[in-house]
């Protein structure tokens, strides 16, 4: 009889995805949520697990349950988890349950606070590309996978030997208050650089450093520990006294920039055109290489799989410009993104001005202990416009901080404008479309400043 399995908190990106996942692996799958939201929504309805009412349904929880997984949005308090606990029923995380149903497969685990996504898309592209069999989460939707999740179970010859997992900082579950990573017990971690950019989960740079450390610590016997040599953090964390595991340092990859285009170039001197850039994504290539290598791929057939990689969407995303005018949106925010974004456009375009627009939340990025971090960040830009909505600084407690002065002063910029009317910064943006101005937009995925219809104006070259 195939196991029943219950979901509280079924329409989250990653719930919903593992959801699909098992119902797809023969598992009888239920749900519930109090609110569920596109495209969760249409998946879950399209594979008939949409829950026929929003709420909390304790009747749900009975004794044939094999397990309930419990995701972060469900609080603790909750009368499904509550029934589940009084019953005695298994009760996971989601990244518990995706190791008690890896304990049989070699599990990679991809970390750090930057770079994670694209390594693992990078990973996940070159196993796809050379057709090999792997399990697999990631964060976000990628290009050429119809989900974030793939979990093959059992012991037959069709599960996966490996699986590849992006694994964060952040709480497993309501119940669990241990990084997600910590789960996993990896036989392979890459951790990429270390940057304090959660500041609403860990208040200080020490108590975030320390969930990294516990993983290198967490590492089992024989494991293989890969990190980037730059990060004077991770060399701390890569260097710690474990003789039984293998540790990996890389750097960036060799590359050149031609007409605005770069290539990898290999120990033997040969130029892969690729179609990402910047010294991150140098470093996140090598990340993946290294990690590939470690799983059966060589350097040759990377270096066959990664010039088709398109990149992720928000991650300097290439938009197709009005006028010839050049355009790009990341999701950075945090100051070692922002600066990392910054510099990988200028470098890309050393010819043309470069445009800087970044928006700061005033809930997260506000922090006035964070915002030190921003100092030098926009460096690189020709001119830097830093945006805060409005209404989102009225609701905070940081109206009365939050000056252009201070602004300036905070970014040790002088030339840094700031706009707190999305209106004000359209018009601005306006007067300074040219086909020798490069535009980049750093802000939230969901951000109106992601809308580039409305952001520059279409109408006006229609």
């Amino acid at each position: 009889m195939p196991q029943a399995i219950h979901f509280i908190s079924i329409g989250g990106s990653t719930m919903h995805s593992l959801a699909v996942a098992l119902q797809q692996q023969g598992y009888i799958v239920t749900g519930s949520d109090d609110n569920i939201y596109e495209p969760s929504q249409s998946r879950l309805k399209q594979h008939g697990l949409l829950p026929d009412n929003t709420g909390w349904f304790p009747e749900k929880i009975h004794s044939n349950l094999s397990a309930v997984i419990v995701g972060m949005h469900a609080r603790k308090d909750n009368p499904e988890l509550m029934r589940a606990i009084e019953l005695d029923l298994p009760i996971y995380s989601y990244p518990e349950f995706i190791y008690q149903q890896s304990q049989q497969k070699q599990r990679v685990v991809i970390a750090g606070s930057h770079g994670k996504t694209t390594i693992t898309a990078i990973i996940l592209h070159t196993l796809k590309f050379h057709n090999r069999v792997f399990d697999y989460w990631i964060g976000d939707p990628i290009d050429g996978f119809d989900s974030t999740v793939k979990l093959t179970t059992g012991d037959n010859d069709s599960a996966a030997p490996v699986i590849i997992i992006e694994a964060d900082e952040y709480a497993s579950s309501p119940v669990d208050s241990r990084p997600k990573f910590l789960n996993y017990q990896p036989h392979i971690a890459l951790i990429s650089g270390i940057a304090w950019d959660h500041v609403n989960t860990y208040p200080t740079w020490e108590e975030y450093v320390d969930q990294f450390e516990l993983l290198a610590e967490a590492m089992p016997k024989a494991g293989i520990l890969i990190f980037d040599e730059s990060d004077n953090m991770l060399d701390v964390i890569g260097q710690k006294e474990r003789e039984d595991i293998t540790k990996i340092p890389y750097v960036a990859h060799s590359s050149e920039i031609r007409n605005g285009l770069t290539s990898l170039v290999t120990k033997q001197g040969l130029k892969v055109p690729i179609q990402i850039f910047g010294e991150h994504n140098m470093k996140n290539i090598t990340g993946a290489m290294t990690v590939c290598d470690r799983i059966g791929i060589t350097e040759e057939l990377f270096y066959k799989a990664i010039p088709s990689f398109k990149g992720l969407p928000y991650r300097l995303e290439k938009i197709t410009g009005y006028d010839g005018q050049i355009l790009y949106r990341d999701s950075a925010q945090s100051p070692a993104k922002v600066e990392a974004t910054t510099a990988a456009v200028k470098h890309q375009h050393p010819d043309q001005k470069l445009l800087v627009v970044l928006e700061l939340k005033a809930v997260s990025e506000l922090n006035k202990p964070f915002l030190e971090e921003y100092k030098g960040t926009l460096d690189e830009a020709d001119e830097a416009l830093v945006y805060v909505d409005q209404q989102d600084l009225a609701n905070s407690d940081q109206s009365d901080f939050v000056t252009p002065d201070r602004i300036r002063k905070i970014f040790d910029n002088k030339s840094i404008r700031l706009f707190t009317d999305v209106a004000d910064l359209r018009n601005n943006l306006a007067q300074q479309q040219s086909p020798s101005t490069v535009l980049l937009v750093m802000s939230s995925e969901k951000s109106e400043l992601m809308d580039w219809n409305s952001l520059i104006n279409k109408d006006q070259h229609a």
